[in-house]
This record gives structure tokens, C-alpha cells and sequence, in this order.
């Protein structure tokens, strides 16, 4: 596939380019906000790479479409799709840095980091036993790249990992991956929940009190979309003890209102979408290794299954 003319829709677009020009492409680019952007732009384009748009626009007219975050569903999700055009995602550090995010979390809550602070606020002494990580049973929903890293960190330090997936697909680094409707029996059992799943119209509130109430006090983080968990049914899950604390990186309105109730939860944590954040960097070296491999007729690793949604 020969790609000419590839229009970039980004707020970095300045950095990415700057980036871009350093490769030397023999390509013919135009960066452009989403305020600028018309309907000549898509004729023009033979590829179209953004991140996250706010409007719709007619892929048909492209030939490729590349997202620059691992995640599409501002794309597919409840959206058609022309089967004719290519979708990519971007792939690099997000299963280490997402990986030692849901590890800091885990391990302030095994180290009772909370009590000794406020301990020490009271200038109270009182000796409580740290808990172990290798004594710990995680689930982890999504068992795809970002999910099958954070099994790999996960059992390094000895954990109980479990999966959980549609196709309840065995792999590496999870003691056992279940599907979607056989993994209740193990919720009592489970100290951690980690949602990794992108937003389909499958995955959209999964995650609800079906689930919740099948757990015994364990910990809860999203990382994953926050459509993909039904923030009414978390609510509750907090308030009946059936989820101990909750880390919460993804929400179903992002920015978080200031009217959220999330908000007021003592035992919540709230991080702005942070959990894996691209670099310009990052991004642009899996566009042009994309591109090249696309260009070649290679195989692409990335390559979204439109059906699917991932």
C-alpha cells in the first residue's frame, strides 16, 4: 500500500512534527486542529492519525487510520467501519508503565501506608505486620498486551494471577484465564480486581454489581475505559464493603465532573487518565514503523480488529 498525503489531527501537533521531520519521509503532510480541519482535508488524505477526536469523521475517504493511543474505541465504538480501510493503534511502553502504576497502588495497600501516615500525624505507635505481595490473588480482565504484562510483573513477585477474557484463551504468566461468565466462582478469593478492557459495545459496564457483589473486601483498578465499569454499581460496591478502596485512572466523563460523587469517596483514589500516558516520542516511532510496515506489506502487529473492536 503506498501511502502519499497523511494528515495529522493532534494538540501536539507542533512536537510531533518537529519529531516527524527528523525521519526525512518522502511523504506529504499536513497538520491541522480539529477546528481546522475540512471535509478537502479527508479527500486529500490517503491516512488520517489522531488520538482522540471529538467529532465524526468519514474514514471511508482514507485509505489508513492511525491512532496514536493504544486505545480506538473514539473511533469504532458505536460508530460503522469501512472494511476496506486499515486501523492501527499505537503500541510501546503502556503495559510497564500501566504495570507499576497498578503495582504502587497494591503495594501502599500492602504496606499500610495510609495508617502509618495518619499514625504518625497522632504520633501513635503502634506496629502492624506488612502483608505480602506473593500472598496476594489478582484478576486482571483483558489479557491482551497491556493485561499480559502486568501478569508478567505481577507473577515475577510471586502472585496468584488470574485472567479474564471472552475466549478464556490460556497464557503465559496467568495461573488460569477464565471467560467472562466462568470466572465468579474465584470473586471471593480475589484481593485485587485490575480492569484493563478497551470500550466495545461488549465491554461497555462489564463491570457491575454482577461482579462486585461476588467480592469480599478486595481492591479495585480501573486502567482500562471507564465506560467499561458502572460507576453507580462501584459506588454501592464501596459503600457495602464488597470493594475495600478503589484506584481510578479512566472515567465515563472525562474531565470528572465536579459534581461526581467519586469525588467525596474517602476510600477512592482519583488520577486524571495518567496510568499510560503516550509520549510524542513513542507516538511517532510506531507511526513510522508502521507506516514502513504497512508501506512493505508487513505484518502489522497493531493492526485493530475492527469486529472485535481491539
Amino acid at each position: 500500500m503506498k501511502i502519499n498525503h497523511i494528515l495529522f489531527v493532534s494538540p501536539l501537533n507542533q512536537e510531533l512534527q518537529n519529531l516527524i521531520e527528523d525521519y526525512k519521509l518522502d511523504k506529504e503532510f499536513r497538520y491541522l486542529t480539529e477546528e481546522e480541519i475540512r471535509e478537502e482535508d479527508l479527500d486529500w488524505a490517503d491516512a488520517f492519525v489522531s488520538f482522540k477526536t471529538r467529532a465524526s469523521y468519514d474514514y471511508s475517504k482514507v485509505k489508513w487510520v492511525h491512532s496514536l493511543g493504544a486505545g480506538v474505541d473514539s473511533f469504532l465504538f458505536r460508530k460503522k467501519w469501512n472494511d476496506d480501510v486499515i486501523l492501527t493503534r499505537t503500541i510501546c511502553s503502556f503495559g510497564e508503565r500501566i504495570s507499576e502504576y497498578s503495582l504502587s497502588y497494591i503495594l501502599k495497600d500492602l504496606q499500610y501506608h495510609d495508617q502509618f501516615f495518619h499514625q504518625k500525624e497522632e504520633k501513635h505507635w503502634k506496629p502492624t505486620t506488612p502483608k505480602m505481595l506473593s500472598d496476594s490473588k489478582v484478576m486482571i480482565y483483558g489479557t491482551g498486551e497491556i493485561g499480559q504484562k502486568i501478569a508478567q510483573v505481577f507473577s515475577f513477585f510471586g502472585v496468584e494471577v488470574y485472567g479474564v477474557s471472552w475466549s478464556g484463551e490460556q497464557k503465559e504468566y496467568f495461573k488460569e484465564v477464565f471467560t467472562v461468565d466462568s470466572h465468579f466462582t474465584l470473586l471471593n478469593e480475589v484481593n485485587y480486581l485490575i480492569n484493563t478492557l478497551p470500550l466495545t459495545e461488549k465491554t461497555e459496564h462489564l463491570i457491575n454489581k454482577d461482579i462486585f457483589s461476588g467480592l469480599s473486601s478486595a481492591g479495585f483498578i480501573n486502567v482500562g475505559r471507564g465506560e467499561s465499569v458502572s460507576e453507580l454499581d462501584l459506588l454501592h460496591a464501596l459503600d457495602t464493603g464488597q470493594v475495600r478502596f478503589a484506584v481510578l485512572d479512566v472515567f465515563q466523563e472525562e474531565p470528572l465532573p465536579q459534581h461526581s460523587p467519586l469525588w467525596q469517596q474517602p476510600n477512592v483514589m482519583i488520577t486524571p487518565h495518567i496510568s499510560a500516558v503516550t509520549t510524542a516520542k513513542e507516538a511517532v516511532e510506531c507511526f513510522v514503523d508502521t507506516l514502513e510496515n504497512l508501506e512493505k506489506d508487513k505484518p502489522l502487529s497493531n493492526k485493530v480488529d475492527v469486529k472485535k473492536g481491539f
